[in-house]
């Protein structure tokens, strides 16, 4: 069959400028990463040494690696096989660099951006990660909220931000356990480097000071979400009021309100309190399923699976947040499936529901932020026990995620897509480019070097020797323990 020259010339839907992706911005995408190194390289400067190509070297096993990057293995994928990676354990471990200057970097490039001073929204959120065991800095047997369960695991609280369709860490802090604190514990903590000068904090009080260098650090952000783990912070929340930030805290479902402003005043003589009862708390799970309650179903926001749209409800509540009355509002969630969720709010009383509904579904973000860091930068495969090696970790996690989210952002910027694309997929949004998409693209343009017969023989005779050495102690280990009365 004849094919008309109008069919013929119409450009294919995996014309690759069509989606943004000219092979220019491809070609260019391993300088860009160099680009992003070199503006940080002063970052990783020391008194005594530059170590700033140990610092490439990591971004780019985090960036380019599938699987396993530790220190070993980053080392001999990147550099050469013969490589032991003790020059990248002792940058990462030992080093004194301070990871704070690269998160301030990239909070302030965030910040110097235009199109940024609007929209942006933090998120607060727990990263655990399973230890083997406890003498690993902050490891510990404690909440995995992913998993809902105790396990033994060290804890991060992070702080994510999200404007439009992109989102980066922006901060963290190890979460330290109280009974790290013992006095028996010292030697420890002075054996993996946590500092003299630490104590204990909750993950609230790091969210809080973590928000605090962001507003300080001039960090563009219109308002804070967290998980009801946070949300349940009366404290927290109070500060953030006090410091005039609009929060949307989730909170479980047997959280506590009242419907009408509590009176807490001097009680009425005992022949009195028949005729004035004050006001009864209730539950927040009460409250969705009061005939005052009223739900209205939003368009929240466009996604690649179309309108996300549920029914929300929203009204005025009163709280106990740490030991004073506060007003706030309670935004109920109706998803399709009838499961409830709930946030409290301190947005202004005129804010119209949608507005509400938006900052309800935001933390979906912070999930994908979560989901990027671990699965595709490698966030939990650190195999290291010091405190500083965390710090670090988080550091150069913090910017591959800033890469990834300003690449999208340049890219779309300055190359746009097709907007007959849409029309021809019969969808209403395109799928954003994800960390995985960037990541495949500089796998391309920057490969790992391919291993000689001879230098993957070397690996292979290296792996068993090093096998046989740590079956070697074990055996040694028990006859030891055979022969000990």
């Amino acid at each position: 069959m004849a094919i008309s020259t109008d069919a013929a010339k119409a450009p294919t839907l995996s014309a690759a400028s069509r989606w943004g992706l000219p092979a220019e911005a491809v070609a260019n995408l391993a300088d860009r990463l160099r680009n992003l190194w070199s503006r940080f390289s002063h970052c990783w400067h020391t008194r005594t040494r530059d170590s700033s190509e140990n610092g490439y070297v990591y971004l780019r096993g985090l960036l380019t690696m599938e699987t396993k990057r530790n220190f070993a293995h980053i080392a001999r994928r990147i550099l050469h096989p013969s490589e032991d990676g003790q020059a990248l354990q002792q940058f990462m471990s030992d080093s004194p660099w301070p990871g704070q200057v690269v998160i301030q970097q990239v909070q302030a490039e965030i910040t110097a951006k235009p199109a940024f001073q609007q929209g942006g929204v933090l998120l607060l959120d727990d990263t655990p990660d399973e230890k083997a065991g406890d003498h690993t800095a902050g490891a510990g047997r404690q909440r995995n909220g992913r998993l809902g369960t105790v396990d033994m695991s060290q804890v991060g609280a992070m702080l994510a931000w999200t404007n439009g369709t992109i989102w980066t860490w922006v901060d963290g802090e190890l979460y330290l356990p109280k009974d790290w604190f013992a006095p028996e514990k010292a030697d420890l903590r002075q054996h993996l480097g946590i500092p003299a000068n630490r104590r204990f904090e909750t993950k609230a009080q790091l969210g809080w000071r973590m928000i605090q260098r962001a507003k300080a650090n001039g960090l563009p952000f219109e308002a804070i979400a967290c998980d009801d783990f946070y949300g349940r912070d009366g404290r927290l929340r109070r500060r953030l009021d006090e410091a005039g930030l609009v929060y949307m805290a989730d909170v479980r479902a047997d959280t506590q309100v009242y419907v009408t402003r509590p009176d807490f005043g001097p009680q009425p003589p005992t022949y009195y309190r028949r005729r004035k009862h004050p006001s009864q708390p209730v539950t927040v799970q009460a409250v969705a399923r009061c005939s005052t309650t009223h739900f209205q179903r939003v368009q929240v926001r466009h996604t690649e699976r179309g309108i996300l749209e549920d029914r929300f409800a929203a009204r005025r509540v009163w709280t106990i947040r740490d030991g004073k009355v506060a007003e706030e509002w309670l935004v109920i969630r109706l998803e399709a499936n009838g499961h409830h969720s709930y946030a409290l709010s301190n947005a202004p009383a005129d804010t119209p529901l949608s507005r509400l509904a938006w900052l309800k579904c935001i933390r979906y973000f912070v999930e994908r932020c979560n989901q990027d860091a671990k699965s595709e930068a490698g966030w939990d495969e650190l195999q290291a026990q010091k405190y500083l090696a965390w710090e670090h970790h988080l550091a150069l996690t913090v910017l591959v995620t800033w890469f990834v989210a300003e690449t999208k952002y340049d890219w779309a910027q300055t190359y746009a897509r097709d907007p007959q694309l849409a029309q021809q997929l019969a969808v209403e949004v395109l799928p954003a480019l994800s960390m995985a998409n960037i990541r495949t693209l500089l796998q391309a343009v920057l490969p790992l070097p391919q291993l000689s017969p001879e230098e993957a023989t070397y690996l292979v005779v290296k792996h068993l020797i090093n096998r046989s050495r740590s079956t070697s102690s074990r055996l040694k280990a028990q006859r030891c323990s055979r022969d000990s009365p």
